[in-house]
């Protein structure tokens, strides 16, 4: 795979985010949960965090953290393949940053911010410009892996596949179900720091 074949595929990729945080995204680009906290000074604990949090970068760009409410613990200590413990996955998912390849997906999230009372602004990104900087940190998931709502998807270490090395109709396959594996989640482990160059759209969600 490359970024242009992917980019081919999705040529817009999506987040949510909280609202006003575009402009720390041109600031200081798109970053994992744990690099966002850890310039601003705090340790981020890898528990399930039922609110979200809130605190400042040294030039004082505010920044929220979400909650991962949709994450039990309990849910998710049968579905971890190899040997991983909840800790460790969580841990995962607070090293990397994650988009959508289509809004669609990212409809229950929504529906769950504004029932929360946050305020929200979609984020589109061109694809291209995003990921080939960091290509060599650029994944992608089959399933929703920060939610164990309904019946959890089993997830483990390949559940984040890398891009540059990527056989991109094996993947589709690799796990054996009759229907191919679609994408649901991009991430990039650690961030983008570049991100703000890929910036195209800004708006209310």
């Amino acid at each position: 795979m490359t970024p242009e074949g992917f980019a081919a595929r999705h040529p817009m990729l999506w987040r949510l985010a909280a609202e006003g945080a575009a402009d720390g995204v041109r600031r200081h680009g798109l970053l994992a949960a744990r690099e966002l906290a850890a310039r601003a000074g705090v340790a981020l604990p890898d528990v399930p965090r039922r609110t979200a949090l809130r605190f400042a970068l040294p030039d004082g760009t505010p920044v929220q953290v979400t909650d991962n409410a949709p994450l039990s613990f309990a849910k998710l200590a049968p579905a971890l393949d190899d040997g991983l413990r909840p800790e460790a996955w969580l841990a995962m998912l607070n090293d990397r940053a994650f988009l959508w390849p289509d809004r669609r997906l990212a409809a229950r999230n929504l529906r769950a911010r504004k029932r929360l009372g946050y305020r929200s602004e979609w984020h589109g990104f061109d694809t291209l410009a995003l990921l080939a900087p960091v290509w060599d940190r650029a994944e992608i998931a089959p399933i929703n892996s920060g939610a164990t709502v309904r019946a959890p998807a089993r997830r483990g270490l390949s559940t984040f596949a890398p891009l540059a090395t990527l056989d991109w109709e094996r993947w589709r396959r690799a796990r054996g179900r009759k229907a191919p594996d679609k994408v649901k989640e991009v991430t990039i482990r650690g961030g983008a720091p570049e991100a703000g160059a890929a910036l195209r759209v800004v708006e209310p969600a």
